[in-house]
């Protein structure tokens, strides 16, 4: 598709209709939801039974697991992104619409819905609320970029060993620790950034809680948990705290 055709297509990618398409939040959500089951399904396989630490930690593994292709997408359609960004910025004045909610309910044919042109618009559209995901010199941009490369090789690892134990206790629990400690103190530092650059002065009040603030509590608030686990593992030398 030429760059003009595909700057005009807006959220519903290849213009024509298909009924295999799907939007991108229930895709979303599906992937999430599979993974979750997955490990939560190969506890109760193992071990017969749940915990709510096992539960919801396997949640946010599964989560970040998502969000980082997203950022890898991020890193590999920088230039992309900030053309999309003025698009998005044209459309919503437009339509009066909200930009994020347009593309994650759209329709992307299922033969592109891993594209990475399709993902990069998670943060053109993003950046209508914060615009450093449209400028590669900004710190939001460079750690979610880390966070994309550096986290899904520990998160896969603590999927597996919070689900079956395979490594020992205090190994998990310093992967685990450096781990949540990094997400927790990266979203701590993109809020002060966010701040520190006046950024709010073009959200409204509404946006502010939805996608500054809500968005970004998981990686803060599971991470919290996470940690906690992770510095028991260690102390207790076992897995009792998930339940084993």
């Amino acid at each position: 598709m030429p760059e003009e055709q595909t700057e005009r297509a807006g959220s519903e990618y290849g213009a024509h209709r298909t009924w295999l398409a799907i939007s991108p939040i229930v895709f979303t959500g599906l992937i999430i939801a599979i993974l979750t089951a997955a490990g939560i399904g190969a506890r109760y396989g193992v071990r017969g039974d749940f915990d709510v630490f096992h539960v919801l930690l396997i949640l946010f593994f599964s989560i970040n697991l998502v969000i980082c292709h997203w950022e890898v997408c991020l890193f590999f359609r920088r230039d992309y992104i900030e053309k999309r960004a003025e698009y998005w910025r044209e459309r919503r004045d437009e339509t009066g619409r909200t930009s994020a909610v347009e593309f994650l309910t759209g329709r992307v044919p299922l033969t592109r819905i891993l594209s990475s042109t399709v993902w990069a618009d998670v943060w053109a559209t993003y950046a209508q609320f914060d615009g450093s995901y449209a400028d590669r010199r900004t710190y939001g941009y460079n750690a979610d970029v880390a966070n994309g490369f550096v986290t899904p090789v520990p998160t896969l690892i603590l999927f597996a060993a919070f689900t079956v134990d395979f490594l020992p206790a205090l190994v998990a629990g310093i992967i685990g620790a450096m781990l949540f400690w990094q997400l927790i103190y990266a979203t701590s530092v993109y809020w002060v950034s966010f701040f520190v650059a006046k950024q709010q002065r073009r959200l409204g009040r509404k946006d502010m809680y939805i996608y500054i603030w809500g968005l970004n509590c998981p990686w803060v608030l599971f991470a919290l948990l996470g940690l906690y686990v992770s510095v028991r593992l260690i102390l207790n030398g076992n897995y009792s705290v998930l339940g084993y």
